[in-house]
């Protein structure tokens, strides 16, 4: 065993070891880093803050969620659109009521057509079909 470790500490290692290929450098100028980092990001949304020995208003220390929807107030503008859907005529399945939802899929409640002529029948609208039927009063949504 000796013998053969004297053998081949004499060998070049070279012929038992394989290069790793070099990595490859890009060479860029540095004015186009700064011009890939510079995007405008989404807007903050976060309040400037009450300054010092001030009482802070909700426009002042709101965040998130809430400071997108008094922002919003402030330029007239319902975002969560809350607002009742106008039911001013019955949904067939040609013209059926629009329901518009951010999301793929919304609660909504019939009270029928003319307006509470039933009880509120509680519905799942999605986007999978693309008609719903209300199972009291016919109208489609």
């Amino acid at each position: 065993m000796a013998t053969v470790l004297r053998s081949l500490r004499s060998l070049p290692l070279a012929r038992f070891v394989r290069q790793a290929p070099k990595a490859q450098v890009q060479v860029r100028a540095f004015s186009l880093s700064a011009i890939r980092s510079a995007g405008h990001g989404p807007p903050q949304l976060l309040g400037p803050g009450a300054k010092a020995g001030t009482v802070p208003t909700d426009e002042d220390q709101a965040t998130g969620l809430e400071r997108f929807e008094l922002l919003g107030k402030l330029e007239g503008v319902d975002v969560f659109d809350m607002n009742p859907v106008e039911m001013t005529r019955m949904g067939t399945v040609d013209e059926p009521i629009a329901i518009y939802s951010l999301f793929p899929e919304r609660h909504v409640g019939c009270t029928g057509f003319p307006a509470d002529s039933h009880d509120t029948i509680w519905m799942t609208v999605d986007n999978k079909l693309k008609n719903h039927r209300c199972p009291e009063c016919g109208c489609v949504r």
